[in-house]
């Protein structure tokens, strides 16, 4: 519910089930939830919760870049501290400060802490332990990021996160003298779909108020939410005195201010109240309700909420498979002109750190039908989307490592180092000159499955997909049934099974989608389960 308490690494018996011989892993995607934060809105004051909280360091130790001649030849960083301002008394100027008078690395609302940035920085050098360490996948020392797909919501924990994470992966040790600047990819708000949204998305809005209100009919008068006013009701404001799903602040609200009060320090605690076992149980149980029960039930939520997303992760994968470019390396690769060739030489993208939110990782497990439970996500957690090939399998990918690189120690799953194959030569990949890259092909990438035509569908054979939710295995349904799954190990989805359960609630347009149905009822006629 609040800081996520990881596993302890696989032991050599668990590496060995988890990515046994035969299989090599071609192209990994973790989408991973910011780090621990400060509450979004200053709430409960009246319960001695200072607005202000002396958890972010990184406030006093900033830089901008900075122009230093007109004619834009020279760049330099300038380095600053941040003191936050407010309204005192009378409106008269007032620098903020903490609980014990700090005032140099105070937090800014809903801003990664100090803490946070630690778990971040911590799943970095996990991932670099089991993909670097352990298995082998990725290299030990880079000279440059154009193999990893690094991408970022525009909320700032999400990019700083997402940057901590990468750094906990490719520390300076771990990068060379002249390491070139990694590409990192962000949208505008009203192109964002890395995240459920609804801010810029009506249809979805309508969806997700529809559900949050079918939600606050069903709690607001029961057993449950009259032992949470027994706990906390003390504490509510006046003019919304009764907890519920839709008071204010919100059942939802509450609960942030929960987690991230008790992530943190004892100087920034509510009352013991707050905290009691059963009472949080309740909350947790119906936040997820009112936040997620929408995808598993309807598939024009899951399309509008999180199926862009996911349309693009499929696509990545895709691409991968078809050497094509669309794995993400035209967004990453070359200079400013963009290119299918990376600064290093790299033709695939292998690894993809994508900085997101709780809402963005339930969603996505939920619309695959694997999140069965009524846990929120905790801060830091984290989904690993890999894409396998049979050893023996015909492959596209080559061998992306940068020039200067030092790989890591061999293991069972290798990085992919083959000749190249009929398809590679089929997609003009027949030159190793980085310098003419040849034109991406025709895109198959987000067109449905059931479209491709036979020749089409023999590229996806021998290719399986797992995801894993804070490093457990999840099992997705449609997945489950005889042949769309690796034999003896249902959580090896075939590539073309995963492929035909996203494809179904992937939007072709996603702006259109968000504008259609405005007259239509929020509720399906019939249940729409998720994931098959």
């Amino acid at each position: 519910m609040t800081s996520l308490q990881p596993r302890s690494p696989y032991t050599k018996e668990e590496l060995a089930q988890l990515y046994p011989k035969g299989l090599q892993l071609q192209l990994v995607q973790v989408l991973l939830r910011h780090g621990e934060r400060s509450p979004v809105s200053a709430r409960f004051r009246n319960a001695g919760v200072t607005p202000f909280w002396p958890y972010c360091a990184s406030a006093r130790r900033l830089s901008s870049t900075v122009m230093t001649n007109i004619d834009a030849s020279s760049w330099d960083k300038l380095e600053w501290r941040r003191r936050l301002e407010t309204l005192g008394a009378n409106d008269d100027p007032t620098i903020c400060s903490g609980p014990g008078g700090e005032v140099d690395s105070i937090c800014n609302l809903g801003e990664l802490t100090d803490k946070g940035r630690q778990t971040t920085l911590a799943l970095g050098q996990r991932l670099r332990h089991l993909y670097v360490d352990q298995l082998g996948f990725m290299p030990r020392r880079i000279g440059d990021a154009d193999m990893i797909y690094l991408r970022a919501t525009p909320v700032p924990r999400a990019q700083e996160s997402m940057q901590q994470a990468f750094w906990g992966m490719y520390p300076a040790s771990a990068r060379l003298l002249d390491f070139r600047a990694p590409t990192m990819i962000t949208r505008s708000p009203a192109d964002e779909t890395l995240y459920p949204n609804d801010g810029n998305c009506r249809r979805f809005s309508q969806l997700s108020r529809a559900f949050a209100q079918r939600t606050a009919d069903r709690w607001n008068q029961t057993k449950e939410m009259d032992y949470l006013n027994k706990l906390i009701s003390r504490w509510m404001p006046e003019e919304s005195k009764r907890v519920a799903v839709d008071s204010h602040p919100r059942l939802s609200g509450i609960m942030d201010t929960m987690n991230s009060t008790l992530a943190h320090g004892p100087a920034t605690r509510l009352p013991k109240e707050f905290y009691d076992p059963e009472g949080r149980a309740i909350i947790e149980r119906i936040g997820v309700e009112e936040w997620f029960s929408g995808y598993r039930e309807s598939e024009e939520y899951r399309t509008l909420g999180i199926g862009s997303l996911l349309g693009d992760v499929v696509s990545r994968m895709v691409g991968s498979v078809e050497d094509n470019g669309r794995d993400g390396m035209h967004e990453v690769g070359g200079g400013n002109e963009g290119s299918q060739v990376g600064q290093g030489g790299e033709r695939n993208i292998r690894f993809g750190l994508s900085g997101c939110h709780d809402t963005t990782l339930a969603a996505v497990l939920t619309s695959l039908g694997a999140f069965g439970t009524d846990k929120w996500p905790p801060y830091t957690s984290h989904i690993a989307l890999e894409l396998f090939r049979k050893g023996d399998a015909q492959s596209t990918a080559t061998d992306s490592r940068p020039s200067g690189a030092t790989p890591s120690a061999s293991s069972s799953v290798q990085p992919s180092s083959e000749p190249k194959s009929f398809w590679s030569r089929l997609f003009g990949r027949g030159s190793d000159s980085a310098e003419t890259p040849p034109a991406a092909p025709a895109r198959t990438t987000r067109r449905s499955f059931k479209d491709f035509d036979a020749d089409e569908k023999k590229r996806f054979q021998d290719y399986y997909v797992r995801i894993r939710y804070n490093d457990r295995p999840m099992l997705i349904p449609g997945c489950q049934p005889q042949g769309k799954h690796l034999d003896g190990d249902e959580s090896f989805c075939t590539l073309a099974a995963f492929k035909e359960v996203v494809d179904k609630f992937t939007p072709v347009s996603w702006k259109q989608a968000c504008v259609s149905n405005l007259d239509k009822p929020a509720f399906p006629s019939q249940i729409e389960p998720a994931g098959v």
